[in-house]
């Protein structure tokens, strides 16, 4: 389906048009099990949630969706993004909750495409504080890590989804990993140049 056919499939989600459920149900269904399938493929074989699961949680939170307008496949994959960081930080916390105190589950940063952060695995719950505090300090940062971590997002897709250039979506993308790398390493995040 051409961008602008899915935007106009969106839309009429949007106002409520069953037809267009179906629709998007076929195309962005796949294109998040894509994503979920990306996402757990650097993981440990042993991660006790599955990426179908991730996929039907995700895809219900987003149908759930009443307040926000997806503009195009960009847009969607943003918000999309953002379910699937949730639900594997709430994972993560039952997972812990339930081991009273135990190990969370563990992620690879290799995991989305051309993510050369770190070959070792790290706690997801890790990741979150790190993310929470880089979204404080810089926050069109974070939801790039976001979109590209946990949305298996290209560069291209960032740049369309937050309106910037290619060139600046990259940019903070490297800013972002190298601010990331060293908060988990326990050194000194760098500063924006």
């Amino acid at each position: 389906m051409a961008h602008d056919d899915l935007t106009e499939v969106l839309q009429r989600f949007h106002s409520g048009d069953r037809d267009a459920h179906d629709e998007l149900l076929v195309v962005l269904y796949d294109e998040l099990r894509t994503l979920a399938r990306r996402r757990f493929a650097a993981e440990r074989a042993d991660h006790t949630l599955q990426s179908t699961a991730l996929v039907h949680e995700a895809w219900i939170r987003l149908v759930d969706q009443t307040r926000v307008q997806w503009q195009n496949r960009a847009h969607f994959l943003a918000v999309a993004a953002q379910a699937m960081r949730r639900i594997l930080v709430d994972h993560a916390r039952r997972t812990r909750s339930e081991k009273r105190g135990g190990d969370s589950p563990v992620l690879s940063l290799t995991a989305a495409e051309d993510v050369a952060l770190s070959e070792d695995p790290i706690d997801v719950l890790d990741l979150e504080q790190a993310l929470v505090e880089l979204a404080a300090l810089h926050p069109e940062h974070a939801v790039i890590v976001e979109m590209r971590f946990f949305g298996g997002m290209t560069a291209r897709e960032v740049a369309a989804a937050q309106g910037i250039t290619e060139r600046t979506a990259e940019r903070r993308w490297r800013f972002a990993r190298a601010w990331l790398y060293r908060r988990l390493a326990g050194d000194e995040p760098p500063s924006p140049a």
